[in-house]
């Protein structure tokens, strides 16, 4: 399983890096799931200089698909690895809703940064609007088919986070079986390795979530920017991987 931190806009350099030494001693030496982290772009490299040659991997919040270029706010991927960071988040609901990203950027920021050796979590999921008038599978195949028109084989440094919009910092979490639902339908469209399951997830819920035979971890937001939050779900993830 793969347990991904989304810390959005919250913790700079100094709060980085004390949160990943404090997480690395809550966590132990529990290796049944991968974890990564992914801080904001000015505290990558705190989060780089704390869990470098461990277990734990940094990925940014974004990335662009050109290597250089008068594109101002933007990162590339030769950028990220030069500060030693392993992957990107691409195509999340925020940047979608708030940033103008679209199924065809989500697309072109994964391919280039799988093309360069980064891992990605590439986000696709449906609004309450689009719930709540049935369109939740035909979003989800238009999302899931623009990445894999893009790349067509996935490889095993691809994951799907399917992050149903209307539960994200609202409290409010899709039900286990609605959860396996949706990564049963992301899984029929694209045979990738791992599809991971974002909105409110917490302590509380991690167990019935990550049960699911189609869930395969989870991307995590709130509970990720508080050590033992993160580090329960963390370790709920590795029992039930070796089960």
């Amino acid at each position: 399983m793969l347990i991904a931190g989304n810390w959005k806009m919250f913790k700079g350099p100094g709060e980085t890096a004390a949160f990943c030494a404090a997480f690395l001693e809550e966590l132990e030496d529990d290796r049944g799931v991968d974890v990564v982290v992914a801080p904001p772009f000015v505290s990558l490299q705190a989060a780089v200089a704390e869990l470098e040659g461990g277990p734990i991997r940094v990925y940014a919040q974004n990335v662009h698909w050109e290597e250089e270029g008068a594109l101002t706010g933007e990162v590339s991927r030769s950028m990220l690895i030069a500060a030693g960071v392993a992957g990107a988040i691409v195509g999340h609901s925020e940047r979608r809703e708030y940033f103008c990203e679209t199924d065809e950027t989500t697309a072109l920021r994964a391919a280039a940064a799988l093309e360069s050796g980064l891992g990605v979590i590439a986000c696709v999921g449906e609004t309450l609007d689009e719930r709540e008038a049935g369109e939740t599978e035909a979003v989800l195949r238009r999302q899931v088919e623009a990445i894999a028109a893009t790349v067509p084989e996935p490889p095993e440094g691809l994951a799907v986070a399917y992050e149903p919009v209307w539960a994200i910092g609202t409290g409010r979490t899709a039900t286990p079986e609605t959860a396996q639902e949706a990564h049963a339908f992301v899984r029929g469209l694209y045979p990738v390795e791992r599809i991971l399951y974002g909105g409110s997830v917490k302590p509380e819920n991690a167990e019935e979530l990550l049960s699911q035979p189609d869930v395969d971890g989870a991307l995590v937001g709130g509970a990720s920017l508080d050590v033992v939050s993160f580090a329960e779900i963390c370790r709920t993830a590795a029992r039930l991987s070796r089960s």
